[in-house]
């Protein structure tokens, strides 16, 4: 449903001289879901987010936030977005800061506390930032990045540098503000933080889509086999021939060939024997999230 989609995404490039760091990105966001953006360092996260926000320009392609009908300029003021270092006063209390940024954003200060409560710091309003903790001063920005009420919060790397303790803040925070209905975008290099936060996921290497749709359905990947024959070259060929599989590599004295479809080893067996091929060794198993993400992020 169009009605749905908070930013569109078409064909987005972005070349800084000879490096091409966002290439041909196409996606979209819809309403009330989390989505990650997941990749290693330098692959475009940053840059996608800088783009959409206005801070970078593109160099070829589209987006558009909401249904596209008003300037990115009138859009901005429904999102919220924390993709610097939170930039408050160390010496004015943390109420005073947000009471500045009300100011800055033209929205009105009514709502200071309510965004304090959401992250947890009601009790410090009046401590001066300075006296923070990092995973407090974090807290405080998605508090400020709360303050025009966005229907959209983004967030680039929300728990980098923070310990175990301020990471689960975090994700426990950005839980709550998504339950409540707010749509949330979210850059990581971090499987786990998606894993656990995210409903959706966009994967990028080289400021490539690897892959779009939802955290579940990436996770239910149809699996690889392990399979040995005493000519591996013959197997590898007979594999290759079946629209079944995709990846298939060479790992010592086996192969591994991955699955685009759900195939049962029982089909495997007789589809290489009908081929003239007996396997030694033939196993089924299902690939977790974190070995999927690798086999997509690695560099080929």
């Amino acid at each position: 449903m169009q009605g749905n989609a908070i930013l569109t995404i078409r064909n987005l490039t972005k070349k800084f001289g000879s490096l091409t760091a966002v290439d041909d990105l196409s996606f979209t966001i819809e309403k009330g879901n989390v989505y990650g953006i997941l990749g290693p360092n330098g692959s475009g996260k940053s840059t996608t987010l800088g783009i959409v926000l206005n801070v970078v320009n593109r160099t070829k392609g589209e987006f558009h936030w909401f249904d596209g009908s008003g300037t990115t300029h009138e859009a901005l003021k429904k999102v919220g977005a924390i993709i610097e270092h939170p930039n408050f006063y160390p010496y004015m209390t943390a109420v005073q800061n947000l009471e500045l940024v009300c100011k800055i954003k033209e929205v009105s200060s009514t709502k200071i506390e309510e965004k304090l409560e959401i992250v947890g710091l009601l009790e410090r309003k009046n401590s001066k930032f300075s006296s923070f903790s990092l995973g407090m001063k974090q807290r405080l920005a998605i508090a400020s990045a709360l303050l025009n009420d966005p229907e959209i919060l983004i967030l680039d790397e929300p728990t980098n540098g923070l310990d175990p303790q301020g990471i689960h803040q975090i994700r426990e925070i950005i839980k709550k503000i998504a339950s409540e209905g707010t749509t949330i975008l979210l850059a990581s290099h971090l499987l786990d933080e998606v894993e656990k936060v995210c409903s959706h996921v966009v994967i990028l290497r080289k400021g490539k889509s690897l892959y779009t749709g939802t955290v579940d359905g990436m996770n239910a990947s149809h699996g690889f086999f392990t399979l040995k024959s005493n000519d591996l070259v013959l197997l590898q060929a007979a594999l290759e021939g079946h629209n079944a599989f995709g990846t298939i590599k060479t790992e010592g004295d086996h192969l591994i060939a991955y699955l685009n479809e759900p195939m049962e080893a029982s089909e495997v067996n007789k589809f290489l024997f009908n081929q003239g091929i007996t396997l030694s060794h033939l196993v089924k198993r299902k690939e977790s999230l974190e070995e999927q993400f690798l086999e997509l992020t690695k560099q080929n």
